[in-house]
């Protein structure tokens, strides 16, 4: 929770409301988020009203799940919606897998839903 990388960034320039709400998530989950999970806190002080948090994969070779684990469906009405790069930098995930991981659930989500901005 407000650690390094995209995590640690969104921590501080949301602002200690987005860290209060994980932490009040945390103690309902007292063994962590299970990786591919996700939960929702609002967007304190950033432009965005929710932030969702998800617990990335390690890059263990491509064979594990990992693309499962990575790809998020959401289900909150949210109208628009922006990605890092989730387990690219610290959990080694390969950018160019990440990425396509990422575009066919960007895709998936469209084609299920409409009304949706991508920013």
């Amino acid at each position: 929770m407000g650690g390094g990388g995209v995590d640690g960034a969104i921590h501080r320039k949301g602002g200690a409301q987005i860290l209060e709400e994980c932490r009040l998530i945390r103690r309902s989950l007292p063994d962590g988020l299970p990786t591919g999970d996700a939960v929702a806190t609002r967007g304190g002080r950033l432009k965005a009203k929710y932030v969702i948090h998800t617990v990335g994969p390690v890059w263990s070779g491509g064979n594990n799940g990992e693309p499962e684990l990575l790809a998020l469906a959401l289900k909150m009405g949210i109208k628009t919606i922006s990605f890092p790069s989730i387990s690219t930098g610290a959990y080694s995930y390969p950018v160019e897998n990440a990425s396509r991981v990422a575009l066919r659930a960007v895709v998936d989500f469209l084609e299920e839903n409409t009304g949706i901005k991508l920013i």
